[in-house]
């Protein structure tokens, strides 16, 4: 056995190796010792011996087919090497420590149990050993096994003979090892077991073995003990040295390091070189209980950080998608159109995500170009330096654009890759020394001639090829100097998890120099953009950064090779004396405090990266994991834990349902109640709402980070679109309500005494605005109830924590008496609750949802019951069902003789009624017989106007109304009704005479008939149009009565009070007729007293009602009036309904008692002049250019 000049106890390992390998192999003389054994002197030589042994396996020299397994490791070398050194080591000890004889004396007992059995001696087995495993000298041809064989090893003093029967132990032993047998042709017994002593010398070792005295920890013979960590993991390598650490660490205090080196390695080699990877990690529970040990320092908010919602486009593909969109070459930030901000700020985005904006490596776009992509760009994260692009128009382009947005309110938002740059980069070329980097290539497996990627011709840049072929995945790349020849092997970008980032160089953060340089080019990015994302932050953590590059022996193996290099804890913290996240959010926070700071980090890392390290947000991919999979009791749970902990940290949270990683959220959520449910909760809880590209317009493909161009045909889906219309982007323009964490409340969901762990339900408070919002995230249906809210630390002036919880009634901070009630409208049914708030305050709120369904509650406010409680009546009522419109339903109550009277007066069978005779007259030649039938209508509708214009008198004489009006209770009039019922027969019977065609077939032929029929269409010539004319004559009624009583003043509060327009919008909806046409024609009647009370000359009078009109809130808001540039514009469309509508109600307005006679020609001189009103009143709106002010001249006939 080789000695070891410092101590002959100790060895270098060595491996006995079969002559039949070293011959085929062709192996070094130098790796072998005296007794034939391989000896290992580093990891250099395990590398090149394993090279060598897999070249020969390859070409098939060992007559075998040719199987993966059967290739041999550098690990798994390493570590049989270093057992069977160990073993060699403990035999030692046996012989140091028990009986020093035990080989001399175990070699008479079995040659004398071998002669006993009449077998060959022993000698003749050693011999054929020696021959199948030959010593240095007699494989060089030297010496003769025979002669090696009677000699002594001068360094030991021990007999070739005995060295040669330890060696054939523990030869046996390696044979009987499972964890060996892939490289058995290394160490093959299979010619000794032919041997006839063979059998007999082992079972003979084992006899003599357990007559000898027991050793180490198990107190077991040797050769059981030998055996022991075999049987304790026959399969794995690694298992059999971590056996050994456990158990007989106290004797080999020497090989610990070894121990744990060898145990890296193979972990090293136990990740698959295409086995891929992502970012996120395991998807587990966020737990907090290693927090409790950090420091706490978040970084304070400026004040617009919480309410920020993002968008991310990946740049270069959605320039070439809006290229597509608006048929125009669009390739550089400052041709983004207007249009595209208008709708991102519109819909509530207030941050733009620019994704690869900055130079990118020439070498990346070469190597995915060569990989099987010829229009590939370089990865958006393989950076040259961090200057915008000119192929998207540089920094000029840059600020065009952040002045555009931030018109907008619209802030952009960049990345910053703080980890590594492009395998080119400026760095690389000019100052190589910032990497991580080894000057000798760590695998002699590795072959770097292929193309040069560099395009500096200072420098050659060259990756493995095995990368091209997707054979292997190198961790380095060579760099080679051409000056001076200098070469160095750079390690790629890697977090551990898959594959090292091909066309990445890893900067070494241990060197300061590399760090400090780091820290400029991030408060570079900072001065420049307002929000930085920090690709991969959690790789940087110091935690990280000592598991991946400079590993403590025993916790290595996530980088292949990187065990080489680890370092003790004391000198890794000296060399990385601080976080080096702290010190660049402390950096920010001096020279760009303005900027928000978001971290890509994931692997438990989440709170520590806010409370600790100090970034604004950090990514939450549970969020999009754990809902995607409906594991809705651990993200409950996760919520929870963070609201336990610190509520702090449910804030900085950045939640998405995809990431530029991931696939799109379509894909992952679908189209449907689902993804709506969980983009809901994106931006109505606690933490900062990120959209990927293509979510909003329902993509389905993932675009890569080296794409120009989305490849997939897709259309936009605008049914999804005007669904985030309806149901996200008012809650995206409402973010405030939801982004603090102060008064956030999240609720357990009760059913039959148990919780259900699908149904998120929370509350939240901003000022006086109050929200609460459940979704089940589940295809089943469930109904239960919310009262208690889950536990929320709270710090006292101590600063210590206590946990808190709150009543539903509490978070919503609602008053509890006997007299409360609180109203809630539903954004999705649109519909409005009323609860007492003593039920909320004793049982909490009962709910009811189908699968995937969500109900936001917003608009809460209470109300204290008036002194005839009317809200008790609403409360009792609706029994919990929901009500359109609260006002209505308490004027419902209010008003219930006046309401029942309008609804009987336009019931389905009046409706039906008057609709059959419209169509029976229009087939009747006879005009008094069309006459007649309109009288009798007229006649048979009488009673029920006659039972509400009573009610309508009576309420306006009422007490509440005077108190509404605050006038005095006006003396009622014995012949009011009669005199209102004139007149709304004069208006009955101009309508039926217009909608019967007996208007038109009575009228002299002229130029105005055409437009007289038009105008007649307009006003009722479609069931809609019929039924809302018909019932707005019954509202005309209100004016009548208010002139009547002369309190003219009294009009628009008196509609306002009444809201009569509002309920027949209501009735006849509900007998199925359109709705738009509905509404402007009842809300007109509203306006027509502007018409007429005005008084004066025409201009002044026309002056007058178009000064009133646009003032009227109601027709602000109908018309859409406002202000751009200093001038008030209006909106067409809206504008010309509008007088299509005035000038209808006018013209039945105006009808009064005439004889039967004249009523034809005064009916037709009547509609003639209100299609000239109407004729003026639409070409003022076309000549004005929809502003106002030109309208009021040009109608008023003061502007030409």
């Amino acid at each position: 056995m080789q000695k070891v000049p410092t101590d002959s106890f100790f060895q270098t390992m060595e491996f006995h190796i079969h002559r039949d390998i070293r011959a085929k192999c062709r192996f070094s003389k130098t790796l072998f010792s005296s007794t034939g054994n391989v000896v290992i002197r580093n990891i250099n030589d395990i590398y090149a011996f394993t090279f060598q042994y897999n070249q020969v396996v390859e070409s098939g020299a060992f007559g075998i087919p040719v199987r993966a397994e059967q290739y041999l490791k550098a690990g798994q070398l390493n570590a049989m090497g270093l057992i069977d050194e160990i073993f060699h080591y403990m035999c030692r000890l046996y012989r140091r420590d028990v009986r020093a004889d035990f080989f001399s004396s175990g070699y008479d007992f079995v040659q004398a149990e071998l002669a006993k059995e009449q077998l060959p001696d022993l000698d003749d087995l050693l011999l054929e050993f020696c021959t199948e495993f030959p010593p240095a000298e007699v494989y060089g041809g030297s010496m003769r096994v025979e002669d090696w064989f009677r000699t002594t090893d001068p360094v030991s003093g021990i007999e070739n003979k005995y060295r040669a029967f330890e060696e054939l132990i523990l030869c046996k032993l390696a044979n009987e090892n499972p964890a060996f047998q892939p490289f058995y042709p290394l160490f093959t017994d299979e010619q000794l077991a032919a041997h006839p002593s063979y059998n007999c010398f082992w079972d003979s070792l084992c006899e003599w073995s357990s007559q000898n005295e027991v050793f180490g920890p198990e107190k077991i013979d040797l050769i059981s003990l030998l055996k022991a960590p075999v049987s304790y993991a026959p399969f794995s390598l690694k298992g059999q040295l971590e056996y050994i650490k456990k158990h007989w660490l106290d004797l080999l205090s020497a090989f610990i390091g070894r121990l744990l080196t060898s145990q890296d390695i193979l972990s090293e080699e136990e990740k698959a070189a295409w086995q891929g990877g992502g970012g996120g990690g395991a998807h587990d529970v966020y737990r907090f209980e290693d927090l409790t040990q950090e420091y706490e320092r978040f970084s304070a908010d400026r004040d617009w950080m919480p309410n920020v919602v993002m968008i991310a486009k990946s740049t270069l593909v959605w320039l070439d998608q809006l290229s597509k969109k608006y048929q125009r070459s669009i390739t550089r930030l400052d041709q983004i159109p207007d249009e595209e901000l208008n709708f991102f700020a519109e819909a509530g985005f207030n941050a733009l995500w620019l994704i690869g904006v900055w130079e990118r490596s020439p070498a990346s776009a070469r190597i995915k170009q060569i990989c099987g992509n010829p229009e590939a760009a370089a990865s958006a994260y393989s950076l040259t330096d961090y200057e915008i692009a000119g192929e998207i128009g540089g920094w000029d382009a840059l600020e065009d654009l952040r002045r555009r947005a931030g018109a907008r309110g619209i802030r952009l938002a960049a990345d910053m890759v703080p980890n590594h740059t492009g395998i080119d980069s400026k760095w690389v070329m000019e100052r190589p020394d910032l990497f991580m980097q080894t000057r000798e290539s760590p695998f002699p497996g590795y072959n770097f001639d292929g193309e040069n990627l560099s395009h500096d011709s200072r420098v050659g840049i060259y990756l493995e090829n095995h990368y091209y072929s997707k054979t292997d995945c190198a961790v380095v790349f060579k760099r080679v100097d051409h000056h001076t020849g200098d070469t160095r092997y750079i390690y790629h970008g890697n977090d551990g998890t898959g594959l090292p980032w091909n066309d990445t160089a890893q900067i070494d953060f241990l060197n300061p120099e590399a760090r400090e340089e780091v820290i400029r080019k991030i408060l570079h990015v900072a001065r420049n953009f307002p929000i930085i994302r920090f690709d991969a932050a959690m790789v940087l953590a110091k935690k990280h950064i000592r598991r991946l590059w400079y590993p403590e022996q025993g916790r290595g193996g996530d980088i292949a090779s990187r065990s080489r290099f680890a370092l003790s804890t004391e000198e890794f913290q000296k060399r990385l004396p601080e976080e080096f996240w702290r010190e660049v959010v402390d950096r920010c926070a001096v020279e760009a405090s303005d900027t928000l700071l978001l971290a890509e980090a994931f692997w438990m890392m989440e709170g520590y990266f806010v409370r600790t390290l100090g970034m604004h947000r950090v990514y939450n991919s549970a969020f999009m994991n754990m809902l995607k999979r409906e594991d809705n009791a651990q993200y409950r749970l996760t919520i929870k834990n963070t609201l336990e902990f610190d509520p702090q940290i449910l804030k900085r949270y950045v939640n998405f349902m995809n990431n530029p990683d991931e696939e799109t959220a379509v894909v992952q959520f679908g189209r449907d109640d689902k993804y709506f449910g969980v983009c809901t909760m994106l931006v109505a809880m606690p933490g900062l709402p990120m959209f990927g590209h293509g979510q909003i317009e329902g993509f389905e493909e993932k675009y890569g980070m080296e794409y120009r161009r989305a490849y997939y045909n897709e259309q936009v889906n605008t049914g999804l679109v005007e669904r985030h219309r309806r149901e996200i982007f008012p809650l995206m323009r409402q973010r405030r309500l939801f982004s603090e964490v102060e008064h956030f409340l999240l609720y357990d969901f009760w059913t039959d005494g148990q919780v259900n762990e699908n149904v998120f339900a929370w509350s939240n408070v901003y000022g006086n605005s109050r929200s609460l919002v459940l979704y089940n995230n589940k295809y089943e249906r469930a109904a239960g109830w919310i009262n208690v809210s889950a536990a929320y630390a709270v710090k006292g002036d101590d600063d210590e924590k206590r946990l808190m919880q709150r009543t539903l009634a509490q978070g919503l901070q609602l008053t509890v008496a006997p007299n409360r009630f609180v109203l809630f409208q539903e954004q999705h049914s649109k519909l409005w609750f009323i609860r007492k708030n003593s039920e909320i305050a004793e049982r909490g709120l009962f709910a009811a949802l189908n699968g995937f369904e969500t109900q936001v509650f917003l608009n809460i406010y209470e109300v204290t019951d008036t002194p005839d409680e009317q809200y008790r009546m609403l409360y009792e009522k609706l029994n919990g069902s929901g009500i359109a419109d609260v006002a209505m339903g308490i004027n419902e109550i209010r008003f219930k003789k006046l309401y029942d009277s309008l609804t009987a007066c336009v019931s389905k069978e009046v409706l039906q009624d008057c609709s059959q005779l419209v169509k029976d007259c229009k087939h009747i030649e006879n005009r008094h017989e069309t006459e007649s039938k309109i009288q009798s209508f007229i006649n048979k509708i009488e009673p029920l106007a006659v039972a509400f214009l009573t009610a309508l008198e009576e309420t306006y004489r009422s007490e509440q109304t005077a108190q509404f009006l605050e006038e005095k209770v006006p003396t009622a009039k014995t012949s009011s009704v009669k005199q209102l019922l004139t007149l709304f027969r004069a208006r009955m019977y101009r309508l039926l005479l217009c909608a019967s065609g007996l208007l038109v077939r009575e009228m002299p032929l002229t130029a105005a008939t055409s437009a007289v029929t038009v105008f007649i269409h307009k006003m009722c010539g479609t069931a809609s149009q019929l039924f809302v004319s018909f019932g707005s004559i019954f509202l005309m009624a209100i004016e009548d009565i208010a002139v009547y009583y002369k309190m003219e003043e009294n009009i628009g509060r008196l509609f306002a009070f009444l809201h009569l327009e509002e309920k027949l919008a209501a009735l006849i909806r509900a007998k199925g007729f359109d709705i738009d046409p509905i509404e402007n024609k009842a809300d007109t009647v509203k306006y027509l007293y502007y018409v007429h009370s005005a008084r004066g000359k025409k201009s002044i009078r026309r002056t007058g009602i178009v000064h009133r009109m646009a003032q009227d809130p109601n027709v602000i808001i109908r018309l859409d009036i406002h202000e751009w540039d200093g001038i008030k514009w209006f909106y067409r469309e809206a504008a010309e309904v509008l007088a299509d509508d005035m000038a209808a109600m006018l013209f039945l307005s105006a009808a009064r008692p005439v004889t039967q006679a004249e009523c034809i020609k005064k009916t037709a001189v009547a509609v003639e002049k209100y299609c000239r009103f109407n004729a003026e009143f639409s070409a003022a709106i076309h000549k004005s250019e929809y502003q106002v002010d030109r309208y009021l001249k040009l109608f008023a006939g003061t502007l030409k």
